[in-house]
């Protein structure tokens, strides 16, 4: 990421002049904490005001290519930050503990927290970073990590990569909403690894690639899906082998997965012209009317009937606002 000491800066100036020798010169006003041991870059770093209570704000974030003999060493950071592997290897030493490198790992420090990052030679790193401000960011990076000190792995990388660059393309913009889009944006990022969150070197494992095998079935099929049994079966495995996999590369039961699932097509089915509840519980293999409703109202947050109510009222506005003169 971001690296080593600190300084002030501009509000979104770009790290993009390049040295002669290959290696990247740290543009003025830069942060110190941003590293010249790259090759390309894009960054930005912003003076932020605290965000309020629940808000997220990010402070900097970027990509870099790092040199050959790219190494980071620290004892303190002050912020939250959080560096993301797109390319290349390299090694990692945070809070005592020693782990390598990859493509898609995902790792936290900030004040207090020492680290120590190098590239591996013939392997150099290609990293994205982010650095945050606020307690919503410090809980956002709870549970399922990586908490300052942890490094994890992501199952999604690719949609990783594509927020973090949605979120430097917003850095680089001047204009008054950028802070704000920042903010909303960091949001995401952080609640997308905390979602994706796994072990480190658990994707590319045989049984990460089984429980995406499961959850690609249970994606295909779920309108039709009666019970945990019945994709235990249709996927050749132990029902209670499948809870497992979903409890370790997941935050939710195989069930819950699937309910959630006919939950959002409930939600779609009822917002066709003179839909019926009991008409879209069976479809969605409901037997019991009341059942759905049960389901769909702990999920959606409301009963079947009052979102029909509430949608109906909507589009009764909405046509109204259409078929007014001054629409």
């Amino acid at each position: 990421m971001a690296h080593a000491k600190k300084n002030q800066a501009p509000r979104g100036r770009k790290g993009t002049d390049f040295a002669r020798s290959g290696r990247l010169l740290r543009a003025a006003g830069e942060p110190d904490f941003f590293s010249s041991q790259i090759t390309e870059a894009r960054r930005f770093y912003v003076h932020a005001a605290a965000p309020p209570r629940g808000r997220v704000a990010v402070l900097c974030a970027g990509i870099e290519h790092c040199a050959a003999d790219y190494r980071i060493s620290r004892g303190d950071f002050p912020h939250l930050a959080i560096e993301f592997v797109a390319g290349g290897e390299g090694i990692l030493e945070i809070q005592g503990r020693t782990h390598r490198l990859m493509p898609g790992a995902i790792f936290a420090y900030g004040p207090g927290v020492a680290h120590d990052i190098r590239s591996t030679a013939g392997r150099s790193l290609v990293k994205y970073f982010a650095g945050f401000s606020g307690a919503e960011a410090r809980r956002l990076l709870g549970a399922p990590g990586p908490e300052p000190g942890q490094i994890v792995q992501t199952s999604a990388p690719e949609e990783v990569l594509h927020l973090f660059d949605e979120l430097i393309i917003a850095g680089l913009r001047e204009t008054p909403f950028r802070d704000r889009i920042c903010g909303v944006l960091g949001e995401h990022l952080l609640l997308r690894i905390a979602e994706s969150a796994v072990p480190l070197g658990a994707v590319g494992t045989e049984a990460f690639g089984t429980y995406q095998r499961c959850r690609h079935f249970i994606e295909s099929h779920y309108v039709h899906l009666r019970g945990l049994e019945e994709i235990g079966d249709r996927c050749g495995l132990d029902p209670a082998y499948v809870c497992r996999l979903f409890s370790r590369y997941d935050h939710q039961s195989p069930w819950q997965y699937v309910l959630r699932l006919k939950m959002r097509e409930g939600v779609e089915r009822l917002q066709a012209p003179g839909a019926m509840v009991r008409t879209v519980a069976a479809a969605l293999g409901f037997s019991d009317p009341f059942q759905f409703s049960r389901t769909f109202r702990r999920v959606v947050g409301v009963s079947p009937r009052e979102f029909v109510r509430r949608y109906a009222r909507q589009g009764d506005i909405g046509t109204a606002a259409r078929e007014s003169p001054s629409a």
